[in-house]
């Protein structure tokens, strides 16, 4: 089947109607869409199938229902790590466990999973880098993409950048309005089968040794546990540039460690599995462009991430849909361009209320004693415990949790 007659009408002159770059769950998801809907669409990424992503792995209700709507959340379950509730613990040790529907599989496994899907659907995949967009007439029109030693022009009538955190691609397209990340991440993989029923829930820890930050222990499929930290507000904004805070993350890694016992008794009895990775974060839909004409910028590269949490795969597949959502909205359009991006803004600028939110509740990362009132209280108060439940499911304002009238409520809950 040649390109034309898959895509139902390709223009003359395109090798595609889409070029994504990017095979995390933002790019995959827009090809996926985009894909069983008929389009001709080609996806690019660096890194062979299947790579390797520095992550927390937790598919919290938010990416449940987006891979409800993608047709792939019984496929993802059959692999994951199934949950049932979040562990909070505070620095003095309290702990409230918030119910909610939750999972844990490695991003190398769900990343070559929604990718497969992709291609399942009819998108098209190969290795290559992206270099630069091209453009004509003062519209993106295609890219140039590098295959080992050759540099080859893509011509598509919409590029999605799905970059992720990484800025080199912003740049090169001139998206990028804030080059330093919005936080950094820590994690390694522990084998201890040993552990396994004894650390059940996503433990998220707060406490002053890994403050401005938080660590986690994720129980993960096989006897396999995702332990990390993350820091999500890591770098000061000096113009777009920024400069990285006095944060180590092996440091507060190791004073994580330290400090709570099944932390410690996890990386003592256990088998650490390859090395410590780094990743950096962008979080609250800020740092970067939307849209330019002929280009979308989706998933992390537009800064998918929860601020707070850390959390982005579920926002990352939301995003990716509403760019290819947009684009098919508007694909038949006179006025398609404009119209296609005026959707996909409008897309996101109804999810950044959300993501200030978020934000907002950040403040607990750097004052951890947030966490000790909240768990405190939610022992005593099954509405507020509710309320904790309705922000992981996301029916609940978590800004309120930590604002001067959300604190004053706590003692009357």
């Amino acid at each position: 089947m040649t390109a034309e007659t898959q895509g139902g009408g390709r223009a003359a002159g395109l090798d595609c109607e889409v070029l994504i770059v990017g095979a995390g769950p933002a790019g995959s998801a827009c090809a996926r869409w985009l894909a069983r809907a008929g389009l001709v669409v080609r996806q690019i990424d660096q890194h062979p199938a299947g790579r390797d992503k520095t992550c927390g792995d937790g598919l919290i209700p938010d990416a449940h229902k987006a891979l409800a709507r993608l047709g792939l959340l019984d496929e993802v379950m059959r692999l994951a790590q199934p949950v049932s509730h979040v562990g909070c613990i505070g620095p003095r040790g309290g702990r409230i466990d918030v119910p909610g529907s939750l999972a844990v599989l490695p991003r190398r496994e769900l990343d070559a999973l929604l990718l497969r899907a992709a291609q399942q659907a009819g998108a098209l995949f190969e290795q290559a880098r992206f270099e630069a967009p091209l453009e004509q007439d003062g519209r993106v029109v295609g890219a140039r993409i590098r295959r080992g030693e050759d540099v080859v022009e893509v011509r598509a009538r919409w590029v999605v950048l799905a970059t992720g955190a990484v800025p080199k691609a912003l740049t090169a397209a001139g998206m990028c309005e804030r080059h330093t990340p919005s936080g950094v991440a820590l994690r390694g993989y522990v084998k201890a089968p040993q552990m396994v029923g004894r650390i059940k829930a996503l433990e998220v820890v707060w406490d002053q040794s890994v403050r401005p930050g938080y660590g986690w222990i994720f129980p993960a499929p096989d006897g396999h546990f995702n332990i990390g930290v993350g820091v999500t507000d890591s770098h000061r904004d000096l113009g777009g540039k920024g400069r990285k805070k006095d944060v180590n993350l092996r440091a507060i890694f190791d004073a994580f460690v330290a400090k709570y016992a099944p932390a410690a008794e996890l990386m003592r009895v256990g088998e650490l599995v390859g090395e410590l990775k780094g990743a950096p974060l962008r979080c609250t839909l800020n740092g970067a462009k939307w849209t330019r004409p002929g280009l979308l910028v989706t998933g992390e590269a537009a800064g998918s991430t929860y601020s707070f949490t850390g959390e982005g795969i579920g926002k990352a597949l939301e995003t990716g849909m509403l760019a290819a959502e947009a684009i098919l909205a508007h694909r038949h359009d006179d006025e398609g361009d404009a119209a296609t991006r005026s959707a996909y803004e409008a897309g996101l600028t109804a999810l950044k209320p959300k993501f200030d939110l978020y934000e907002r509740a950040n403040r607990v990362n750097a004052h951890p004693w947030l966490a000790d009132l909240l768990i405190w209280r939610a022992k005593k108060s099954p509405r507020l415990l509710a309320r904790m439940s309705g922000v992981l499911n996301e029916t609940s304002n978590p800004g309120n949790l930590v604002s001067l009238k959300g604190i004053s409520r706590l003692f009357f809950d």
